[in-house]
C-alpha cells in the first residue's frame, strides 16, 4: 500500500484507498483522516470496512461488464474482407465514408476496424524489383566491399545527380515566425540546371564532388581525373557505380585501360539502393535543394559546393548492417509476396 501511494503511475483512487488504510492503521479516526484527505466520512469508513473485511485485495476496483458489444465478429470480417477484396464503383479504394455507407456502419466503427487490422487503403507505396540476370553476384559484390573492403584499397561509392534544377519563387518567401511556418510561393521561376558527380568514402564519409553543367561521358572522365589526383597513388581504387551508359562508353573504357587501379563495380538494374552515395543525395536534396532559392546557376553550384565543403569538414560514413544473404532473402521474399504464389 506504501508503494501504492509512492508511485506516480499509480490510479489516484487506489492511492487514495490506500492512503486511508495507511493513516487509520496509525491510530487516526475516520473523521480525523476525512479532514486531512478532503473525503467524507461516508468514504472514509467504507474503504476501511472493506479493507477489514477483504484485506488488501478488498481496495482494488471490481471488473466491470461494460456495454455490450454491438458490433459482432461477422460485421468486422465482413469489413476486412470487403476492405481487402473489392473496391467500390467510383473509386479505386474505399474511404472511411464510402464503406460506412456500404454496410451501413458508422465512420467511427470502420476506423477502428481498420485501425485495429492495420489497414490503410487510402495509402499506396511503390516498388521496383530488380531483374538484372547477375542480381545475386553483384549484390555480393557490393555488400562485400562494404563489410569487409579489400587492404590497401579505397572503396568509393560514385554517381551522378544530373539535371538539378536553379528554381527561384516568383514572389518574395515570408519567414518563419512564431506561430506561423514559412510560406513560399507554389510556383517558381527556373534558371537552368547543372549536374552533380560524387564519390562518397564509405570509410570515412567524405565526399569528392564535381559539379558540371552537362554530364556526359566527357564530363564523367574529368570526375575520374580529380579522383585520381585525391587518392594517394598506392592505394586501389574500387568503384560502386550504377548500371546506366556513362562508366561504359568508349572514352572511360579507354581511360580505365591507363589506371589500372581502378575496378569498376556496378549495381544491379533497379538496385540504386545498394549505392550509399544516393543516401547522401537525399540528404543533399532534404536539407539544401528543396527549399533552396537560387537566382541563377552559378548560385545553384555555389550552395551545392558549399554543402560539399561542410560536409568534409565532419564527414559521418555511412554504417551498412545487413549481409548480402539478409538482403537476397528480404527480395525473395518480397517477390513471392508480388507472384501470389506465397511458396
Amino acid at each position: 500500500m506504501e508503494r501504492w501511494t509512492s508511485r506516480r503511475k499509480s490510479a489516484h483512487g487506489l492511492a487514495v484507498r490506500a492512503e486511508i488504510v495507511l493513516r487509520c492503521s496509525d491510530g487516526c479516526s475516520s473523521s480525523q483522516v476525512a479532514r486531512e484527505l478532503r473525503l467524507t466520512n461516508t468514504t472514509v469508513g467504507k474503504w476501511r470496512s472493506r479493507f477489514v473485511a477483504g484485506g488488501v485485495s478488498a481496495l482494488l476496483d471490481e471488473p466491470r461488464s461494460g456495454a455490450p458489444r454491438r458490433i459482432t465478429d461477422e460485421q468486422v470480417e465482413m469489413v476486412v474482407v470487403k476492405t481487402l477484396e473489392s473496391t467500390p464503383r467510383d473509386a479505386t479504394h474505399w474511404s472511411v465514408r464510402s464503406m460506412a455507407s456500404a454496410t451501413g456502419m458508422s465512420r467511427q466503427a470502420v476506423h477502428r476496424i481498420w485501425k485495429a487490422f492495420g489497414l490503410q487503403p487510402h495509402r499506396a507505396e511503390t516498388f521496383k524489383l530488380s531483374t538484372d540476370p547477375q542480381l545475386i553476384e553483384k549484390v555480393r559484390d557490393i555488400v562485400g566491399l562494404y563489410l569487409e573492403p579489400p587492404e590497401r584499397a579505397l572503396v568509393l561509392c560514385a554517381d551522378e545527380k544530373s539535371q538539378i534544377q536553379a528554381l527561384d519563387r516568383t514572389q518574395p518567401i515570408l519567414p518563419l515566425r512564431p506561430g506561423q511556418v514559412e510560406r513560399r510561393t507554389s510556383d517558381d521561376k527556373r534558371h537552368g540546371t547543372t549536374s552533380l558527380f560524387a564519390a562518397l568514402d564509405v570509410a570515412t564519409g567524405k565526399v569528392i564532388g564535381e559539379v558540371h553543367r552537362r554530364h556526359r561521358s566527357t564530363e564523367f572522365r574529368r570526375f575520374l581525373d580529380r579522383i585520381d589526383a585525391e587518392v594517394p597513388g598506392d592505394l586501389d581504387v574500387h568503384l560502386v557505380v550504377d548500371n546506366y551508359t556513362t562508366p561504359k562508353t568508349p572514352l572511360v573504357h579507354r581511360w580505365l585501360l591507363r589506371h589500372p587501379r581502378f575496378h569498376l563495380h556496378f549495381t544491379p538494374t533497379y538496385s540504386s539502393w545498394i549505392n550509399q552515395v544516393e543516401r547522401w543525395f537525399a540528404a543533399l536534396t532534404q536539407q539544401q535543394l528543396r527549399r533552396g532559392s537560387h537566382r541563377s546557376t552559378r548560385a545553384l553550384e555555389d550552395a551545392i559546393r558549399v554543402y560539399l565543403t561542410e560536409h568534409n569538414a565532419n564527414p559521418k560514413p555511412f554504417v551498412w548492417v545487413k549481409s548480402a544473404d539478409d538482403i537476397l532473402s528480404s527480395i525473395a521474399r518480397f517477390a513471392l509476396r508480388t507472384s501470389g504464389t506465397g511458396h
